[in-house]
């Protein structure tokens, strides 16, 4: 997947193969069941984009939709895409069962079949950030936004509980690639975004999971949430049980419940971009 072709040179990363694992492992699972909890996130970000009626909306790398089902309710003309057709189905379903007039389109964030300027808003809700070309994934979701227009995200960042999971995780399954939690910081954001840029608003918000406890969490996402189910499924007997003690051990230094059950904060950046 990457290699070093002199000691000092930084890794060759083949993007398409990247691409295509990556495509496999948010197939796998159902990340639909996560996605459906994070709606909250949906509704923030709509209402920090000021979204209008009528405006042509873009979801990018949108899962089950959540930011698209949020538009919806605000009446605007609605475009849901992503590159794994099992979740476009799904977020599909949930727009038909609430009456909503959704396009939905399989496509890559990093490179939209759209015209240059064809929405009055992009964003993505923990989605574009996994891009593996992330500088490429920006550039496309700048291109397709009129001048005048905004770009909106929610990216998990470095320091919170989606961040620390994966650094986990790539203690137990070392990955070549960028870490997506770049994207949850600020620097990254005006690197990617500020030569294009009228104005970039940040604000840092948590979203709280709330399980039964920290092994129902864990016991829940080793079976619904590609990366982490991957990651055990790439390990061997002994190897799984410490990813599973490291996992387990991040919740709990987290949680904030005292009564038994898990509520674990997760930070992340809301991020509202106005296209110059």
């Amino acid at each position: 997947m990457a290699e070093a072709t002199t000691e000092n040179q930084a890794p060759v990363i083949d993007f398409v193969a990247v691409k295509e694992k990556q495509q496999k492992t948010w197939g796998t699972g159902n990340y639909a069941e996560v996605g459906a909890t994070l709606q909250i996130v949906g509704e923030h970000l709509a209402e920090s984009l000021d979204l209008r009626a009528g405006q042509k909306v873009l979801d990018v790398a949108a899962g089950n939709g959540n930011f698209s089902m949020a538009a919806a309710r605000r009446y605007t003309e609605v475009t849901s895409t992503d590159f794994v057709a099992g979740l476009l189905e799904k977020g599909r379903i949930r727009a038909l069962a609430d009456g909503f007039d959704i396009n939905y389109q399989l496509a890559d964030a990093e490179n939209l079949p759209f015209a240059d300027a064809s929405f009055d808003v992009a964003a993505s809700i923990y989605g574009i950030m996994f891009t593996p070309n992330q500088r490429q994934s920006a550039a496309e979701i700048t291109r397709v936004v009129r001048p005048g227009g905004k770009i909106g995200m929610a990216n998990w960042t470095p320091d919170g509980f989606i961040g620390r999971l994966f650094t986990t995780l790539g203690q137990h399954i070392p990955n070549p690639l960028p870490s997506p939690a770049l994207w949850g910081t600020a620097d990254h954001i005006h690197a990617m975004f500020g030569d294009q840029a009228e104005g970039i608003a940040i604000k840092r918000r948590l979203f709280n999971f709330h399980y039964l406890n920290p092994e129902a969490w864990l016991n829940n996402f080793k079976h619904v949430y590609g990366p982490v189910k991957n990651a055990f499924a790439a390990l061997d007997e002994a190897d799984q049980s410490d990813l599973q003690h490291d996992i387990i051990s991040l919740l709990n230094d987290l949680n904030v419940a005292d009564d038994g059950t898990m509520v674990v904060p997760g930070e992340y950046l809301e991020i509202v971009i106005n296209k110059a």
